[in-house]
């Protein structure tokens, strides 16, 4: 009975921890690092956010949709750490890099995000940095694991 309790007990602490992961409704701001673009997030619930990014590489245009769960960090009201995935499609057209031929104008794949977030209080920013792994499945094949980037995001 002692265990059931206990486990109980860490579900709702649990729970209780990342209901309140919510540092701002909406965003939208500048993505900085190896792609370039912008980034729009809206929480669809107390802990969890979708986020649509657009970007720039390799001579081609991206866009990323992804699934993120929130939680407090630090035992902070202004910080939040943030974990989630999602997919992308890149386009390029006769400019594309060498290693794709003629047929590879556009690619498909699978990413992850993993990330900590900070609220500035009294001033409607949101700045983040985050690790966003990527592969390409459909059209070219390869692992991305060098996307780190900050984002500066406008809140309301």
């Amino acid at each position: 009975m002692k265990k059931h309790t206990i486990i109980l007990l860490i579900s709702f602490l649990s729970i209780s921890f990342l209901s309140n992961a919510q540092l701002y409704k909406s965003a939208l701001g500048l993505r900085l690092g190896l792609s370039n673009g912008i980034t729009y997030k809206t929480f669809v619930k107390r802990n969890a956010a979708i986020e649509a990014i657009g970007t720039f590489r390799s001579r081609g245009f991206g866009l990323t949709g992804l699934y993120e769960v929130h939680g407090r960090a630090f035992n902070s009201r202004d910080f939040n750490w943030f974990i989630g995935g999602g997919g992308h499609v890149y386009v390029w057209g006769d400019n594309r890099p060498s290693y794709l031929d003629n047929n590879q104008r556009t690619v498909l794949g699978l990413d992850g995000i993993l990330g900590l977030e900070a609220k500035l209080r009294n001033v409607p920013l949101a700045v983040s940095l985050d690790w966003k792994p990527a592969i390409n499945i459909i059209n070219y094949s390869n692992f991305l694991s060098d996307e780190i980037a900050l984002s500066v995001r406008y809140t309301w």
